[in-house]
């Protein structure tokens, strides 16, 4: 084929694409049926083209959640019928239709949309959500709301098979048995959460999925009754309602009926990539005359349209871009480990000295770095869903018995277990140790990932030591200290590359509270904690570089503190700054403001550098930092206003860039 010819025939398919027609909802419904596959395929292959290419971000459950969202908005209205999404990484078609077509490109990218729903984003989002099995929980609520106000709107939750895990969902699903009005649930079964799924539920659903003859006999011998004169519609009516009725007699157990036994209509299973069967059976369940709710079971495919995705969903769940230089080729990633990475060689190095450290994690397997520790030991690897609160309290049994239970966890996460971790652990003074993955800002998936609030809410928590590195190695030691303390303890670790220092193969005990001082200084100290650490020692070599003594405490323990060491440099320097990346309201900063009001010491200058008081937005890591005032440049501007300059940071960029020229040469 000629370049011409090749040419125009990529400018036909261009005229003839249909997605550049689609702004809105209304566009959607002008499409006839026999459009809708081609639109799911230009959506995925947008979708594609932006993760993977620019953004980074979910990729596998958005694809396969496209047809699904194609056929909501094509037979409901949007935003009047309310859409409640299950932790919402699925719904990046949702936001193509529905106005942010054109803002898609600069999803999860600072000053850009969400990757998650957002209320304050678009009218058709009406409920933040991005912690898995709110849904059903928050869609009872606007059906309340609904029915108190004498309104007629749909309400749908659509909620992933991985949700249904959820504690939180197991309670929703308890209030719907006496629910006498009528709401719709859409189950994406994509027979994954973020790791496979585990359990009786998983179970549940896959005998469902066999079950789809047996349920089309049913509703054919139905339609059949119906038929009969007078008495056939009675009939019906009667057997449909019956508890042993045709289809219970025909399942071989009775967990086939889960849901109805729930008080749900159940429709389904359906090929939830059927756009035409969908839409027939969405409008027949908008259009159904019943009272309570209805499920609309529907299978679908993790990673649709891309072949990677659809083999390994896990592994493309969430990506990043693929950077492109200016010569073409494949930008490769600096060679340096992950702290997730750290934490899941030193685990199973330190599981084959001691048989009695287990694993636990909620249904994170791959992204809390667990895989290679159930990989070698299986017996003692537990994944228990998405239902943390279970983890947290199993592990306190386990440690009750004598074991080393190990929760690898996401800050964020843990949250949704918080009194498990008082009532059930730290109450009990049990050798539970949290591996805190994701602290402090994680990025991209913004205010429901961040890992802001773990120094605050785990350091007034009787019993509990609270630890976070300054880098790989020092990762390892405090994991090797966790399995030896005989106590609850956290370890908090951020997201992302490790600090790159020569790698030790050995473990070292840290003494329980004992700070290290990197840098000694007479004119100022830094007291810095986790990720902090390096960025104040950046900044406080500057200042030495400048005549300026600025010296680095690296704390190691938000809980409990090292109140000689700090008491020293606090009597010694009388300026005090503490560096954190977690907001500063009960957090490390004000740890230490304690710890000096506790002392008297009345003439000692603290500043304390954190987050805002404020749920911090999406966007990449560093600009965050950066913005928010913890960077190694805003920590040499706060210390140089403290010692008398003018704090502009040019002195720090002029120092860095001569570095920078003396490290090339």
């Amino acid at each position: 084929m000629s370049m011409q010819l090749r040419k125009e025939t990529m400018s036909n398919k261009t005229k003839n694409n249909i997605l550049p027609r689609v702004n809105s909802p209304e566009d959607l419904k002008k499409l006839s049926v026999r459009e809708l596959p081609q639109l799911a395929s230009e959506i995925r292959r947008y979708i594609i083209d932006v993760v993977e290419e620019h953004t980074g971000g979910h990729l596998a459950s958005s694809l396969g959640a496209v047809d699904i969202i194609i056929g909501l908005h094509y037979v409901f209205n949007s935003p009047k019928d309310k859409f409640i999404w299950d932790v919402g990484h699925q719904a990046y078609a949702h936001k193509i239709l529905t106005g942010r077509k054109s803002r898609f490109h600069t999803i999860r990218q600072n000053g850009g949309i969400s990757g998650f729903p957002k209320p304050l984003e678009s009218e058709h989002d009406h409920f933040a959500v991005g912690h898995a099995g709110t849904a059903l929980a928050a869609a009872l609520g606007f059906v309340h709301a609904r029915d108190l106000g004498g309104t007629d709107e749909d309400i749908i939750a659509i909620v992933g098979d991985g949700a249904l895990t959820s504690g939180s969902s197991f309670e929703a699903l308890n209030n719907v048995a006496d629910l006498k009005s009528k709401f719709i649930v859409i189950l994406n079964d994509n027979q994954m959460s973020i790791s496979p799924n585990i359990g009786s539920i998983s179970r549940h659903l896959s005998n469902l999925r066999t079950k789809r003859s047996i349920r089309r006999f049913k509703a054919a011998t139905l339609k059949a009754l119906r038929r009969i004169p007078f008495l056939g519609r009675h009939m019906a009516l009667s057997v449909d309602a019956m508890q042993e009725s045709i289809f219970y007699f025909l399942t071989p157990t009775r967990e086939g009926v889960l849901f109805e036994e729930m008080g749900f209509t159940y429709l389904g299973p359906y090929n939830g990539h059927n756009i035409p069967e969908l839409i027939d059976v969405f409008k027949g369940a908008r259009d159904m005359e019943t009272e309570g709710p209805i499920l609309i079971h529907c299978i679908t495919r993790k990673g649709k349209g891309h072949y990677l995705a659809e083999v390994d969903a896990t592994k493309f769940h969430g990506v990043s871009p693929v950077h492109i230089s200016a010569t073409g080729k494949v930008e490769k990633p600096q060679k340096k480990v992950s702290y997730t990475k750290v934490f899941s060689q030193a685990l199973v190095e330190l599981a084959a000295q001691d048989n009695r450290i287990v694993a636990l994690t909620a249904a994170m397997c791959d992204g809390t770095g667990l895989k290679e520790f159930q990989t070698n030991y299986p017996d003692r690897f537990f994944d228990v869903g998405i239902a943390e609160q279970f983890a947290v309290t199993s592990a306190a049994a386990m440690a009750k018995c004598g074991l080393k239970p190990v929760v690898a966890i996401y800050s964020t996460f843990l949250q949704r277990a918080f009194d498990q971790v008082i009532h059930d652990v730290c109450l009990q003074n049990l050798p539970v140790i949290f591996a805190l993955d994701r602290g402090g800002i994680v990025g991209e998936d913004g205010e429901t990932h961040h890992g802001t609030f773990d120094l605050s809410y785990l350091r007034f928590i009787p019993n509990l030591t609270v630890m976070a590195p300054k880098d790989e190695n020092e990762l390892r030691d405090m994991l090797y200290t966790a399995v030896r303390h005989d106590g609850p303890i956290a370890v908090r670790y951020p997201r992302g590359k490790a600090e790159g220092v020569p790698p030790r193969s050995d473990y070292r005990e840290i003494p329980i509270g004992k700070s290290e001082l990197l840098l000694d200084g007479d004119d100022l100290t830094i007291i810095a904690i986790g990720k902090t650490v390096y960025e104040a020692l950046s900044a406080a070599s500057c200042h030495q570089e400048a005549g300026r003594s600025v010296g680095v405490i690296n704390a190691r323990f938000v809980k409990p503190m090292d109140e000689e060491l700090i008491v020293e440099h606090a009597r010694k320097t009388k300026k005090i700054i503490t560096v954190e990346e977690n907001v500063v309201q009960g957090g490390f900063g004000t740890a230490v403001l304690e710890v000096i009001s506790k002392w008297g010491i009345n003439d000692c200058q603290v500043v304390t550098l954190g987050l805002p008081d404020r749920f911090i937005e999406h966007g990449d890591q560093n600009i965050l930092r950066e913005k928010y005032g913890i960077s190694a440049k805003n920590i040499f501007e706060v210390a140089d206003k403290i010692l008398g300059g003018n704090g502009d940071g040019e002195e720090f960029e002029e120092i860095m860039e001569i570095r920078t020229r003396e490290n090339k040469d």
